[in-house]
């Protein structure tokens, strides 16, 4: 009788939300941003223009309106092993798709909003997700139940996380399947709760780094901070937590030293799972 063999997940963070996640042999890419330069300011201009500025203090976009890369790739696209599904968070960022990360995205199946499927079209193998909604899909020779998360990000477009699950991952004592979770870009929100009392996550790999804008009505958060990590991970019982996305952007405001410190302040330390990048990480 042949073995059974355990799960596996090894983690290669590439920059900001970009990562390779090896789950069973299988390649999922996070978030393909693969243009970058270290000290590039990139135009953000489009994205203002979405917004209702007045409920934020200004009449028009405030000068000047860029973002500013501290860190580009550790890998660049023909470093890439073959990437079998992306895993796309939202479309219309830079930092989360850029056009060197489009250029993954034809021919390959990408899980992604309902939005973004539209915007991303006339490609087939674009598969948009609303909150909760699951499909399920063969990708590398193996069917995958990959459901949607909420996410709350600067109050413009849609932006959605993801649980990944299969049948090698199993249950856990209680019944419940045994899932990755990738948060996607948001701050801690309530409903993310749900999570914890749907799967038995294994892994959280979370997006970090408080980044923030200050507003003349005050500072608006992007995305989690130190504590609200904490906080999620054990609202969902997360057995790992992995920190991405903290180290890019000047409008980050928490970097790993920070985050260490929270972690250690929150006895938390000890399921953190940090990666270096470009480099595989074996989670389990």
């Amino acid at each position: 009788m042949a073995a059974i063999s355990k799960p596996t997940l090894t983690i290669t963070h590439v920059t900001t939300a970009t990562a390779i996640l090896n789950i069973d042999g299988v390649n999922f890419l996070t978030d393909p941003f693969f243009g970058a330069i270290e000290g590039t300011e990139y135009d953000s201009t489009a994205v203002w223009e979405q917004v209702d500025l007045k409920q934020f203090g200004f009449e028009s976009i405030p000068p000047p309106p860029h973002l500013i890369n501290k860190q580009g790739p550790a890998l660049q696209l023909n470093e890439l092993p073959p990437i079998d599904a992306v895993l796309l968070s939202h479309e219309d960022h830079l930092d989360n798709l850029d056009p060197e990360g489009r250029k993954l995205l034809d021919g390959r199946k990408v899980f992604t909003t309902v939005d973004g499927a539209t915007n991303l079209r006339p490609r087939p193998g674009v598969v948009g997700l609303r909150p909760w909604e699951t499909v399920t899909s063969c990708i590398g020779g193996k069917m995958y139940r990959i459901t949607g998360t909420p996410c709350k990000q600067f109050p413009i477009g849609e932006v959605t996380g993801f649980v990944l699950e299969t049948d090698s991952f199993g249950l856990d004592s209680s019944g419940k399947p045994n899932a990755i979770y990738f948060s996607g870009v948001t701050v801690y929100i309530d409903e993310l709760r749900e999570i914890g009392k749907r799967w038995h996550i294994t892994a959280a790999i979370f997006n970090l780094g408080n980044a923030t804008f200050d507003f003349p009505t005050g500072p608006v958060q992007i995305t989690m901070d130190g504590k609200q990590a904490v906080q999620l991970a054990r609202d969902i019982g997360a057995d790992v937590m992995v920190p991405i996305h903290f180290e890019s952007w000047e409008h980050f405001k928490e970097g790993r030293a920070e985050l260490e410190e929270v972690f250690t302040r929150e006895g938390f330390s000890d399921k953190v799972c940090w990666t270096a990048p470009g480099i595989p990480k074996v989670v389990f």
